[in-house]
């Protein structure tokens, strides 16, 4: 009896044993022939976290709208000429992208146009574009909380940057916004747009930075000039005519862009200036109410393969004046239509551009060393920066 409870107890073991032996092997050879289901049921919790931790989906959208909105504003102003009778159609950027393809009335009376700003500290001041404000005789201010406009008055502005700053004064507290570093921001991150799209006012948009450093040359009608951007953000958050002034705002709730032009021959194009630019003359505007300008009074041209043999070089490195402006920093130093620029305080030029940048970042009153070549040989010409009028 007793040997028989063994050899049972050893049967019941042993068929326990190969159970899991079957099991274990199983799996193991599930494993080999599956890898790939193994490995995604085990990232799929992975996955979700990230989604989550980087901020792909934002789910913090309704919160920063909170809590900037009241600091983005509406503008209105008035003008007295014989332009079209709609408000959208005084936005240069919407009658360069849309034209003739709408027909306004061209009579003469008092015309009203519309934009977006935003308030940036409590004393009041506004940054919108300089296209919104352009030549208006009287400048209204709709703030949220507030029962009557404000009356606002032009602080400073720029046309090449198209910046203005705007104050307004209350005896109440002014909601503001922060400025961000527009530097800091990458491609593909998602950014929040706020305006008043056709009067429909505090529109929240929402997409992402789809390329940074665009440039891009819009024709402005009302005074016959072009406004030269050469560094915009590119976004695909929807932007309208009345978005122009509004801020691009990040994740955290700070203005990294104003919202500028929208390309209406395609979709999803939007542009804004980086804060940045706006960061660095901002206190200028505000003090003179204008951006000071360096200037040398130069026209260049870019030396070619051809030029270069003509001048004897060994390569196309360079700048050719090709004319010098009467009464200029240029002329007072003595350069010549004629003169090749090849150095400027120890830097290599390799175009025009080189010797443009140089300038632009120069201040007032700098001294420019300058290696030219002139009649077949070099010489350094000393040039002071002026302000450029």
């Amino acid at each position: 009896m007793q040997l028989y409870k063994k050899k049972y107890i050893i049967a019941v073991l042993l068929g326990i044993a190969l159970g899991v032996a079957l099991v274990t092997g199983g799996i193991f050879a599930y494993n080999l022939i599956y890898p790939e289901t193994m490995a995604s049921a085990g990232n799929d919790q992975n996955k979700q976290v990230n989604l989550t931790s980087t901020g792909i989906l934002p789910t913090n959208i309704p919160e920063i709208v909170d809590k900037v909105g009241d600091a983005i504003v509406y503008i209105e102003t008035t003008a007295e000429s014989t332009s079209p009778s709609d408000p959208f159609f005084n936005d240069p950027f919407f009658r360069y992208f849309f034209g003739d393809s709408f027909s306004f009335r061209t009579t003469p009376k008092v015309s009203k146009g519309i934009g977006t700003g935003f308030i940036i500290d409590p004393q009041g001041y506004i940054i919108t574009n300089e296209h919104v404000i352009s030549n208006a005789k009287e400048i209204n201010v709709t703030v949220i909380g507030f029962d009557e406009p404000f009356k606002a008055t032009v602080v400073g502005k720029d046309f090449n940057l198209d910046l203005a700053v705007l104050k307004i004064n209350s005896t109440k507290k002014l909601p503001y916004i922060e400025m961000g570093n527009s530097d800091e921001m990458r491609v593909g991150e998602w950014v929040i747009a706020i305006g008043n799209p056709y009067r429909l006012d505090h529109t929240v948009t929402v997409g992402v930075i789809s390329a940074k450093g665009r440039p891009v040359t819009i024709p402005d009608t009302s005074t016959g000039k072009q406004r030269v951007y050469k560094n915009l953000i590119q976004t695909d958050a929807a932007i309208n005519p009345g978005n122009s002034g509004g801020p691009l705002i990040s994740l955290d709730g700070k203005v990294i862009g104003i919202n500028t032009a929208v390309n209406a021959q395609a979709q999803g194009i939007g542009f804004a200036i980086p804060i940045n630019t706006a960061k660095e003359v901002l206190d200028e505007l505000i003090t003179t109410g204008s951006v000071t300008r360096p200037f040398i009074g130069v026209a260049l041209q870019d030396l070619t393969k051809d030029l270069a043999e003509y001048f004897k070089l060994k390569e196309a490195k360079g700048a050719i004046i090709a004319d010098v402006v009467s009464g200029s920093p240029a002329e007072k130093a003595g350069l010549k239509r004629g003169d090749v620029i090849l150095k400027i305080n120890d830097t290599e030029i390799n175009n025009s551009n080189d010797v443009s940048n140089i300038v632009s970042k120069s201040k007032v009153n700098d001294k420019l060393v300058m290696l030219i070549l002139r009649n077949g040989q070099t010489q350094f010409v000393t040039v002071v920066v002026g302000k450029q009028s």
